[in-house]
């Protein structure tokens, strides 16, 4: 991209995606539709630093001028690795009075029923931080006892005294009236202006008890973390010379702006798996694949997402820091909008090792950025997936991340060569192993989660991104018994490329708790168009004016009498009584597809309502260059790689990616090299190049 400054203005899209292993920078220029990508080694202990670096050395690469940026979109893992490994800031709770263990107590669920030594979360919050006020408002949201000012603010002068730098406050049944937390957190500021506050009412407004009040505690514990790391990225980038709004990416795959991050700060725990799936959806849309599995595989973790229809799917709850990663109910209970999927300790930096009994086992510890696998040469010693891949062949260690980073492949033999005399078998034996245990733990894991949401993996195409995506993604792929492997232009960088594809979005929710017979319709009514003019009050500070806004309104609903509910997408209002059997209609057939049968009589209720605001913001389609030298011209040499399916060392042709013609076919076993990953092609595996730039393998 040659350096161009726009005589119409900045023109230049930035996505900054920091991953536990490399940060990701791309540049895309809307007018051109083009895209520059660079990989950065993240810096754990001060990550802006590897984001600054990274967007010198690119723009100074491409000659890119700062001013000329108009728009910088953020996502990073920080605050879920804080969530996870409890480095969150120290957290005091004030809760009704007879309610400061609801957190502790949880729902009284064993995870696993006859395991006698079952280990809980801890709550982020220990007993004597956890304090109590008088008060009390009814379900109706009535007062029923008025709040004793002074007994909060003697709670909340212990706490200070115990060192709390951030407070989370819920009350029983603030979800119906929010007048006693706003009444606290008023009296709070005018003494403790210093201290952080969480609402329960704001943060997650809706019906049960230990729910409201995880979702609450978990924001307080990050919310001073996010507040100083969003202040510092959005001072550093102006620093720069970059003078755009900064964005950032959401759980639910939209953006928002930083006043929202920042008062909401649990909302941006998924940011970055999140971008990863909407990529996955823009790109299996443009081969026509409108039911994907997209799979995401980095240094330190491996995400997979459902993409069904074209969307991925969304999920109103999910657990944090489970004890078992598979585990329902082994984790904490966070109450927002995200794109489900599931994350797998499975990436580069995964270490192997031998168990007790002498079996191979891949991760889920990682030697991460800091040290980083053995050939990295950052001091590292541990055997990774990253050293075996490059063992097998399948790295070149001259053009890794793009020529930004030398690895070296005696390091690699040496730190897995213990690994192979303890288990008795030589070093290429031994890497080819490690890939193949990672293979099957990544394949296992989404075996059960494809299945547990009652579909079939065979029934889908694998989309690959990520630096290891496509170089795991055929064997990952003929384990789940798919056909059809798609590998989109830029695969490495994907998370960042859907940073600037995202929309603007906000998620709001109230809880209404009434029977379809017994409903207010006009109070029902208002109650949406009320959570409407919040969310788009929000959204309009992220889009310009002219942008369109689309509201989509969903409920949680179930038969009386039952303890859960679906989310069923619902039609547009204006609601009236009339509406009912229209409402009645979409909830059977949710139910119908969840369970495959409906009861034929039974009343049903919403207990929650929904709304979802969005907005455009991207502008121009990304457009790929599509090489003219066919085969000839793409392969850049040969090169000796292991051949799994034939257990042996063969010389492979490399491909140089793009100078792939289109329609061209690259028969397997090959390598098909770009800037920010590699793609292994089996034996029998056929790939082409599409028109759009995505390479697809029929395997």
């Amino acid at each position: 991209m040659a350096k161009r400054t726009s005589s119409k203005g900045p023109n230049f899209a930035l996505g900054i995606d920091i991953g536990g292993t490399f940060t990701d920078i791309v540049v895309y220029e809307a007018a051109r539709g083009v895209s520059v990508a660079h990989k950065e080694l993240t810096t754990p202990q001060a990550p802006h630093h590897g984001v600054i670096s990274g967007i010198r050395k690119l723009f100074d690469a491409e000659g890119i001028a700062c001013r000329d940026v108009s728009r910088v979109v953020h996502a990073t893992t920080l605050f879920t690795n804080a969530l996870i490994e409890r480095k969150g800031a120290p957290t005091g709770l004030i809760t009704t009075a007879g309610f400061r263990d609801t957190i502790e107590m949880r729902r009284e669920h064993k995870y696993e029923l006859y395991n006698l030594f079952m280990e809980l979360p801890q709550p982020l919050v220990r007993r004597s931080l956890r304090l109590e006020a008088p008060e009390r408002i009814g379900p109706d949201g009535e007062v029923v006892q008025a709040l004793d000012t002074d007994a909060l603010l003697a709670a909340v002068a212990k706490l200070k005294a115990a060192g709390i730098a951030t407070l989370a406050i819920s009350f029983l049944h603030a979800y119906a009236n929010a007048a006693h937390e706003l009444q606290a957190r008023k009296v709070i500021r005018d003494h403790y202006p210093e201290l952080f506050v969480s609402l329960s009412s704001e943060v997650a407004p809706q019906i049960r008890e230990y729910e409201r009040t995880s979702t609450t505690v978990a924001n307080a514990y990050i919310k001073p973390l996010a507040d100083s790391y969003l202040e510092l990225m959005g001072h550093e980038i102006a620093q720069l010379g970059i003078k755009a709004p900064l964005f950032m990416m959401l759980s639910n795959g939209g953006l928002t702006h930083m006043d929202e991050a920042k008062r909401v700060p649990i909302q941006l725990l998924e940011s970055g798996p999140a971008a990863g799936a909407l990529a996955g959806s823009t790109f299996g849309l443009r081969s026509k694949a409108r039911d994907v599995l997209a799979f995401d595989m980095g240094g330190t973790t491996a995400k997979l997402a459902i993409v069904e229809g074209g969307a991925p799917l969304i999920a109103y709850q999910f657990e944090a820091g489970r004890q078992q990663r598979f585990m329902e109910g082994s984790g904490l209970p966070i109450n927002i909008s995200t794109i489900e999927l599931i994350e797998i300790g499975a990436g580069g930096g995964s270490i192997a090792t031998l168990d007790a009994l002498g079996l191979l086992k891949v991760g889920p510890e990682s030697a991460g950025a800091a040290p980083g696998p053995a050939c990295y040469q950052r001091g590292g010693t541990a055997p990774t997936v990253t050293d075996a891949n490059l063992v097998l062949g399948y790295l070149d260690a001259a053009t890794f991340a793009g020529g930004t980073m030398h690895i070296d492949p005696a390091l690699a033999h040496a730190a897995i060569a213990p690994l192979a005399a303890q288990s008795g078998l030589s070093i290429e034996d031994a890497a080819w192993g490690i890939h193949s245990v990672v293979n099957e733990n990544m394949a296992a894991a989404a075996r059960v989660h494809v299945a547990e949401r009652g579909h079939h993996a065979g029934n889908f195409s694998l989309l690959a991104t990520g630096g290891g995506g496509p170089l795991h993604a055929c064997e990952v792929a003929r384990r789940l018994g798919i056909a059809r492997l798609i590998c989109p232009p830029s695969a490495g960088v994907a998370s960042a490329l859907g940073l600037l594809m995202a929309p603007a979005r906000i998620d709001r929710v109230a809880t209404v708790a009434s029977r379809l017979s017994d409903m207010d319709w006009r109070a029902f009514e208002n109650a949406y168009l009320k959570l409407e003019r919040e969310a788009v009050t929000v959204i309009s500070k992220t889009v310009v004016k002219r942008s369109k806004v689309t509201i989509a309104r969903s409920a949680d609903m179930r038969f009386a009498g039952q303890g859960f509910e679906l989310v069923v997408a619902l039609p547009k209002g204006t609601y009236t009584a009339r509406s009912m059997p229209a409402l009645r209609a979409a909830f059977r057939v949710v139910y119908g597809k969840t369970f495959g049968h409906v009861p034929p009589v039974g009343e049903i209720e919403i207990i929650n309502i929904r709304v979802a605001a969005s907005a455009i913001i991207a502008q121009g389609e990304l457009k790929v260059a599509s090489g003219k030298h066919g085969e000839a011209g793409a392969l850049k040499g040969k090169r000796k790689a292991w051949v799994g399916a034939r257990a042996r060392f063969e010389l492979l042709p490399v491909y140089d990616r793009y100078k792939l013609a289109l329609g061209l076919a690259v028969r397997g076993p090959a390598i098909i090299e770009e800037d920010s990953t590699t793609l292994i092609l089996p034996p029998k595996a056929c790939a082409k190049v599409q028109r759009c730039g995505n390479i697809v393998v029929d395997l």
